[in-house]
Order: C-alpha cells, then sequence, then structure tokens
C-alpha cells in the first residue's frame, strides 16, 4: 500500500517532538509512533515501507491517535487500508455565520453548484458578475492549468494548497478522479503540493477575489453538502455595509442600466461538464 506508506511517512515527519531540542530529521522517530500507537517499531516500518500486511481496524485507530491526525486525515488513512470509515461525532447545533446570513440574504449572494471535482454545475447571477460566464468550466484545471487569475498573487498558495487537500480526499473516496490528478501533475505548484500529502475536505473560507472593474473583493465562503456526496453548493457571503458589499451593488447597478443583468440561475448542461 504505498499510498498509506507515503502519507504515515508524511504525518510523521511533520509531528514536533515532545520536549524539544533539536534533530537531524524531522518530526518523531517511527519507534515514538509505534510506542505511542501501541505496536511494534517493526511492524510500524514495515507499513511505511509499503510492505506491510494490511492494518486492522484498531491499529488504524492507533495510528491515528499517534499521529494525531485530523477527522480529514483519519479517514483518508481509513479509506487508504480499505477500511469503511468510523461514523463521526454529530457537530455542534450551533449555526455557523455564514449560514444564518445566508437565511437572511440569500437573494443578495454569490452561490456556485460544483461537483467535487471541481466542474461548475450551475451558478447564480451574482457569480456571473464576478467571475462571467462558468458554463463548461473545471474550476482546478482553470487555477492550476488555465488562465485563472481571480485569486491574488498572495494568496496563491494557501488557495492552492486548499484545492490539493480536497482533492485527495476526493480521490480517496473517487478513484475515478486520477485521471484528473494525473492532468493536474503538469503545473509543478500542483506537484509538490500533491507530494505533501496533505487532506482536508473545505467546509468554510475567508476568500479574496480579484474583479477587472471594482477591485478586491473579500467574502466568507459557506460548503454545503456531506463530503460523501458529489455535489457542494458553495456561498459567498458579503457582510453587509463591507466594501465588498458596495462593489456587488455597483456591479449590479451597472447591468441593470445596460439591461445585462444575468437570469438568476443558470443551469450547466451535463454534457458541458468536464466531469
Amino acid at each position: 500500500m504505498p499510498d498509506m506508506a507515503g502519507f504515515l511517512r508524511s504525518c510523521r515527519e511533520r509531528m514536533e517532538p515532545r520536549g524539544g531540542g533539536r534533530r537531524r530529521t524531522p518530526g518523531l522517530r517511527r519507534e515514538e509512533v509505534a510506542e505511542a500507537a501501541g505496536m511494534s517499531v517493526d511492524y510500524y516500518s514495515r507499513l511505511e515501507q509499503g510492505r506491510g500486511p494490511r492494518p486492522s481496524v484498531s491499529v488504524l485507530h492507533g495510528i491515528a491517535r499517534a499521529l494525531e491526525l485530523s477527522s480529514d486525515e483519519r479517514a483518508h488513512l481509513f479509506r487508504l487500508a480499505g477500511e469503511a470509515v468510523p461514523e463521526e461525532p454529530a457537530s455542534g447545533s450551533e449555526v455557523r455565520p455564514g449560514i444564518r446570513l445566508l437565511l437572511d440574504r440569500l437573494g443578495d449572494d454569490l452561490a456556485v453548484v460544483i461537483s467535487d471535482v471541481g466542474d461548475v454545475l450551475a451558478f447564480s447571477a451574482r457569480a456571473e458578475l464576478v467571475f462571467g460566464d462558468l458554463t463548461g468550466r473545471n474550476l482546478l484545471r482553470a487555477f492550476f492549468l488555465g488562465d485563472e487569475d481571480w485569486v491574488p498573487a498572495e494568496d496563491r498558495e494557501d488557495v492552492a494548497r486548499a484545492h490539493v487537500a480536497d482533492l485527495r480526499a476526493t480521490l480517496a473516496r473517487r478513484p475515478s478522479a486520477q485521471p484528473l490528478v494525473d492532468e493536474l501533475m503538469a503545473s509543478p505548484l500542483f506537484a509538490r503540493l500533491w507530494a505533501e500529502h496533505g487532506v482536508k475536505v473545505r467546509r468554510s473560507a475567508r476568500k479574496r477575489l480579484r474583479h477587472p472593474v471594482v477591485g478586491l473583493l473579500e467574502f466568507d465562503c459557506e460548503v454545503l453538502g456531506a463530503p460523501e456526496h458529489d455535489q457542494r453548493l458553495v456561498i459567498h457571503t458579503a457582510p453587509e455595509g463591507s466594501v465588498t458589499a458596495q462593489s456587488l451593488a455597483l456591479l449590479v447597478s451597472r447591468s441593470e442600466v445596460a439591461g445585462r443583468l444575468p437570469e438568476p440561475w443558470t443551469p450547466v448542461p451535463v454534457s458541458q461538464s468536464s466531469a
């Protein structure tokens, strides 16, 4: 299981040794992880070398605990090992601020429906005012291989890392995404970040976008849809009275005057999607 071996090495090497002190190599030693996970050093070493037997569920739990994996990383480890992902405890009942804002003023927000591999499936009128016509676009291809220039240069590394970590989580549950991963390897940025083995499903974020007319826009983003679903609704909200809200109002006003305000929703025909 070479993918699991690489993932385990990456997670171990990023951990800070307890007690501090400088070491020749980064992260924890294999014996430290093995001890914390309750297994022999030889067994854990064979897992990292890709030549160990398929680990049991209890072993996977021990490794996840020893490496202090996040819920997304733990789910990824179980999928790499061919085991069912353990059920996560229910999240808190408190509604996120972005969702509350969405309920109050959905008509004023940007919304894009995408597949878990970045294909745009539908988009709102406000989204078209900011991004232009998204019909037939794949956001991952546009970012890494195309002419996408919405993201400010200083944010590009962080946004790229989020894209890559989310796609790795998608690949673990949907192997059919492998051709897209292979294609994106043509991007040196993608290839470098893919080698980091980061895994994290996107759920919410602060996003900055660059618009050719009104300049910098800042949004709070919420991604609606369980990680197992193959479609996601991404909502971009701007606090009322903010510079971004004023800029969006200006774009709407200019479009209304010109008689070019898009339809409320634009669905993308399946045949035009690159899924």
